[in-house]
């Protein structure tokens, strides 16, 4: 979420840039449509090229997006947040207004920071605290469920999706529940504002969004602080700046309401209804775990090499480095893209197949690699199977209606803006 300007994106003008190079965007087309398949070309021909139309170097391979991830001496985090599109003086002022100021939390920390970010933080995140929430977050969706499940038809993102993973968030954050509205407000702002390609007009708009957000977090902060005992993520990050302050600086704790409502929230949206697609698509897998749910996790893990919702992530060189052959200058901007990166055929096997039986399901990189792997794993994969268990028992009869999903565009969330479904009323439904 730091700003950039144009003179930070100024186009290699002197690079040669083949034609398929030139012409990808990943913003139109057919990286909307198939984010893995659509690289294929790259991944035989040009596995790191650079692409004007972004300003980025695009990594495709397996091995490659892997090992960048894991060398930091080579390469760091700090443009994760960055918007990729350059800020116009308007937008700047706009963020301004709001003193609008993150800094590195985890995410876009380098090493040695960021190692000790990490492990003041893990114990938040480990499966014994997060699956604490189990019972809310059946409950929470059962209850869902049970508004719509007598209609025959719904759109599982408006009615379902979208809501239930931003309760489950900012429960697990420790923010007040009457928030709920600012946050689905913003979020859809926040990927544009951070990985789209915004005309003048909508970025002062997601401008003005991500101030709000950012002021809102401030107001959080302000009242958990006032309790003794505050809970949730925030909780335990404002007793860590009790004792180290000058880490965990009121700025840290706003951009971790920002970073991390978002990364607990839209992403597991996004995967949740990836899956649902996949696996509708894919009757006769939706079928064997509508008998036998023990098949559940494991088919979460095809779902998201298959259908990733994090589809590419960034990285910026700190030194000359090579990557498959091609020399790519200090201080340039990367797109190691992980949906292509599942596509890979010297690891995966048909890539293109959805096969909740593969073997090596477990080496897809969807949540990261090395140490800057997302922690919140266990929760994302927590709340995705118990999604797939209550679908699967109440609706083992839903189908896909005929609908043409579109995804907003940016380089690296994916997820269907809308997803209708229906069902028989009559005879279907699992009590």
């Amino acid at each position: 979420m730091n700003s950039t300007t144009a003179a930070d994106t100024e186009p290699k003008s002197n690079l040669h840039v083949s034609d398929e190079a030139r012409g990808f965007s990943f913003f139109r087309g057919d990286f909307q449509d198939n984010p893995g398949a659509s690289l294929e070309w790259a991944r035989k021909e040009e596995p790191a090229f650079y692409n004007p139309d972004s300003d980025y170097w695009v990594i495709t391979r397996y091995e490659d997006v892997k090992s960048i991830h894991n060398d930091f001496n080579s390469y760091s985090a700090a443009n994760t947040l960055a918007p990729l599109t350059p800020l116009s003086s308007e937008a700047i002022e706009k963020l301004q207004e709001y003193q609008f100021a993150p800094i590195a939390a985890l995410v876009d920390a380098d090493p040695p920071l960021h190692r000790k970010i990490r492990r003041l933080n893990a114990p938040v995140f480990m499966p014994e605290n997060v699956n604490r929430l189990e019972g809310y977050i059946r409950a929470t969706i059962t209850e869902h469920i049970d508004r719509f499940v007598e209609s025959g038809h719904a759109d599982l993102i408006a009615d379902l999706l979208w809501d239930v993973p931003c309760l489950v968030a900012l429960q697990f954050l420790g923010i007040p529940e009457e928030d709920v509205d600012t946050v689905r407000k913003l979020a859809t702002s926040l990927t544009e504002f951070g990985w789209g390609q915004p005309g003048h007009d909508e970025q002062v708009r997601a401008a003005e969004h991500m101030g709000q957000f950012w002021e809102m977090g401030g107001r959080v902060i302000a009242k958990l602080k006032e309790l003794q005992d505050p809970p949730g993520w925030l909780g335990h990050t404002i007793k860590l700046q009790r004792e180290y302050p000058d880490v965990f600086t009121d700025s840290w704790l706003q951009t971790i309401v920002m970073g991390g409502t978002a990364a607990a929230h839209e992403t597991t949206t996004n995967a949740t209804a990836n899956a649902v697609v996949t696996l509708l698509r894919n009757r006769g897998q939706w079928e064997r775990l509508c008998e036998d749910p023990a098949l559940i996790p494991t088919a979460i893990e095809e779902c998201l090499r298959h259908s990733s919702s994090v589809t590419a992530w960034r990285r910026l060189s700190k030194v000359d480095t090579e990557v498959s052959g091609v020399t790519i200058p200090a201080g340039s901007k990367i797109l190691t893209v992980i949906a292509s990166a599942h596509y890979d055929t010297d690891v995966f096997d048909q890539p293109e197949v959805f096969d909740i039986d593969r073997d090596n399901v477990d080496s897809h990189i969807a949540f990261g690699s090395g140490s800057h792997t997302c922690l919140g794993n266990h929760l994302a994969r927590l709340e995705m199977r118990v999604f797939l268990e209550e679908l699967t028992r109440r609706l083992p009869h839903m189908q896909l209606d005929d609908q043409v999903l579109t995804y907003l565009p940016n380089t690296s969330f994916r997820g269907p803006e809308a997803l209708h479904v229906s069902w028989t009323t009559s005879g279907s439904l699992r009590s």
